[in-house]
């Protein structure tokens, strides 16, 4: 299981399926959330998660594609787009430190 200091994260990458709803709203929020840090957020499709990201969010049920798309990658599973607590401990772990798994 990949594992990342929050202080060497500098791309999350939010992806989803094929809408662009919640996931852009939650990219949006997350580049409000992290302006004051040099982090870089985007939003993509599940199967093309770029090579330089260091952190992928998506919903639970996406997590075993996004591992194929990104196996290297810490990925994030969360079960809804907004207020989720994983979210949450990305940010902190960006803002504070601290190890993120997964």
């Amino acid at each position: 299981m990949p594992t990342i200091n929050g202080t060497a994260i500098k791309k999350v990458v939010v992806a989803c399926d094929a809408g662009m709803g919640s996931s852009v709203m939650l990219a949006s929020t997350l580049r409000r959330q992290l302006s004051k840090s040099a982090v870089t957020v985007e939003h993509t499709p599940v199967n093309q998660i770029p090579a330089d990201a260091d952190v992928v969010i998506c919903h639970a049920g996406l997590a075993a594609r996004a591992r194929v798309s990104a196996p290297d990658k810490v990925i994030v599973p969360i079960q809804v787009f907004i207020g989720d607590p994983a979210v949450t401990k990305v940010v902190n772990a960006v803002q504070r430190g601290g190890e993120l798994n997964g």
